[in-house]
């Protein structure tokens, strides 16, 4: 299988008016600290409140006529995408999640007409329901990451991105299974081949960064983590994202938890934006001296979906725990 600019620029056509054109705006106070022009794609503003509905509506809008169901593993933002995409073509959605998902994300699906099985301790274990479910019940897997027309789906932010601002130097981007940054990294790369693209995951449980570093798809553990979004595997027998990342990506970068809750708190009280742990890490790597813009540069606020609970304790400073580590809260200003 192979993805060209003319797939992004097919997606593009498919999500017109539906899943398109969301604000890129400045943020004042990033440009300030970076020295540079500082953009955020506010991706959280989606129907869904999330970027995943570019991918899934791409992939479920191709299904041929007479599909009666989907599935899907999910750790919250790519469910919700199928379960919108498929009650627009009146079709069954399933939506395999591990324990560690959000009860925000799992009720958010359900409210949108998915059918949720909770299965396991990770990604890897509702990927494995999600195969098991193929064969027994004849569903069509809708793959978050791994699959042209999700990637395709994606991708038709970078074509948005530069169309928009096409000095841009550098694009940050979340970096979990890849199918977000492959698409963003095919697009942007076709437009503008010396633009860099860099993608960002959190310290605990980078699947993508590690197997781009053994040169091949490798297991981690899945671990509790503010950018719960982020989790998981990329698939052992992964064809496409991770290809793509490893030979479109201009480097992979690591925030600790620390550094996405203090982003969290940035991209809150100074831009006034509720956003989930995963959409930070861009801003958090900016703010952590790991990476230093040298020209104009945009993130990806990819989803704002978070626990809120959880979500209110960071933003008063409180410590937050996540599995066997706490993470030492902080109050946000001088």
């Amino acid at each position: 299988m192979t993805l060209a600019l003319a797939d992004i620029l097919a997606a593009r056509r498919v999500l017109h008016g539906v899943a398109d054109a969301t604000p890129l705006v400045p943020s004042p106070f990033m440009a300030a600290e970076t020295g540079q022009d500082f953009l955020l794609k506010l991706e959280n503003m989606q129907p869904i409140g999330a970027f995943k509905l570019r991918g899934a509506m791409n992939a479920l809008m191709a299904l041929p006529e007479g599909t009666t169901g989907v599935i899907c593993c999910s750790t919250g933002n790519h469910g919700r995408g199928v379960a919108y995409a498929a009650a627009r073509r009146g079709i069954r959605a399933v939506i395999c999640m591990s324990e560690l998902v959000p009860r925000a994300k799992v009720d958010g699906i359900k409210a949108l007409g998915g059918e949720v099985r909770i299965c396991g301790q990770s990604q890897d274990d509702a990927l494995a329901e999600s195969l098991r479910l193929v064969e027994q019940e004849g569903l069509v897997e809708i793959s978050p990451f791994d699959d042209p027309r999700v990637i395709a789906g994606q991708g038709t932010i970078g074509l948005e991105l530069l169309e928009a601002r096409p000095d841009l130097d550098t694009l940050l981007i979340p970096l979990s299974g890849g199918g977000l940054a492959a698409g963003v990294a095919l697009a942007a790369k076709a437009i503008k081949p010396d633009i860099r693209v860099i993608g960002i995951s959190m310290e605990r449980g980078a699947a993508m960064k590690a197997s781009i570093a053994a040169g091949l798809p490798v297991e981690v553990e899945e671990v509790p983590s503010l950018a719960d979004s982020l989790g998981g595997g990329i698939g052992m027998a992964n064809k496409l994202s991770f290809p793509l990342c490893r030979d479109l990506l201009d480097d992979t970068l690591l925030v600790t938890e620390e550094e996405i809750y203090h982003a969290m708190q940035v991209l809150f009280y100074e831009d006034r934006i509720v956003a989930e742990g995963a959409c930070v890490v861009g801003l958090a790597a900016c703010l952590s001296g790991k990476f230093t813009p040298n020209g104009p540069t945009a993130t990806i606020i990819t989803g704002r979906n978070p626990d809120m609970g959880m979500f209110h304790r960071i933003m008063a400073g409180e410590d937050i725990r996540l599995g066997e580590i706490i993470v030492k809260g902080k109050s946000y200003g001088p």
